[in-house]
């Protein structure tokens, strides 16, 4: 789940020497507003159809434009989880991935990177989510997934953040295969567990509005 298993070659360049008037053609022909700008191998930011639409001049070169979101970007071994937080924080639909080095890859697209999130945390299958508040140091997704299958039900998939208001506590998200939580949250209520909050999935999602909204739901975002 890198960042560079997800970069979409189908998404070009644009270089310092290129025309705007290339930009629009290339923004039509593969459907998006933004390119990301690359000069000899760096990234040097995104570049939207709304800036060449301002300056009003498809013959000016690229680089007499100041590309936005220079930081834009993820090392290409980072998970793709980095990617959305980077698309978030930026308010950016692709994000460029470089190596260590800091050589330009490529992008990730923003509804690449969710899909591919989504399908490895199990979103799109039926079930719940529950949403627990611990101590770090209290965290054993082992004994927490023991004391669920107790109730007959796996965990399959986990997902930890941190939680803004105290440091020394996460957020623990959990993806069961059983709709049902009524014994379960009393059963880890019954252990001390905190439960934050919790929604159950009657039915296997469809659509790519209710993949996405599911993923944010799983997140807490």
């Amino acid at each position: 789940m890198q960042a560079y298993e997800f970069i979409n070659n189908l998404i070009p360049p644009l270089k310092l020497s290129d025309k705007t008037r290339k930009a629009l053609a290339w923004m039509e022909e593969i459907r998006t507003d933004v390119l990301p700008v690359v000069d000899q191998g760096h990234f040097l930011g995104l570049l939207r159809d709304e800036m060449i639409f301002e300056l009003n001049d498809l013959d000016k070169d690229i680089l007499g434009i100041v590309p936005e979101n220079p930081n834009c970007w993820v090392y290409s071994d980072k998970h793709i989880y980095d990617v959305l937080k980077a698309s978030s924080e930026h308010q950016s639909n692709i994000v460029a991935v470089v190596d260590r080095d800091m050589t330009y890859l490529g992008v990730v697209t923003m509804e690449d990177a969710i899909s591919a999130f989504a399908d490895s945390l199990s979103i799109q299958s039926q079930g719940s989510v529950l949403i627990l508040s611990l101590n770090m140091t209290d965290y054993s997704l082992a004994e927490i997934s023991r004391i669920i299958e107790t109730e007959n039900t796996k965990v399959l998939s986990s997902f930890i953040s941190s939680d803004p208001l105290d440091d020394s506590k996460i957020k623990l998200t959990l993806k069961l295969d059983k709709p049902e939580l009524r014994h379960i949250k009393a059963t880890l209520e019954r252990f001390g567990y905190k439960i934050l909050d919790h929604y159950q999935e009657e039915t296997g999602v469809s659509s790519e509005e209710d993949r996405i909204g599911n993923l944010l739901r799983f997140l807490d975002i």
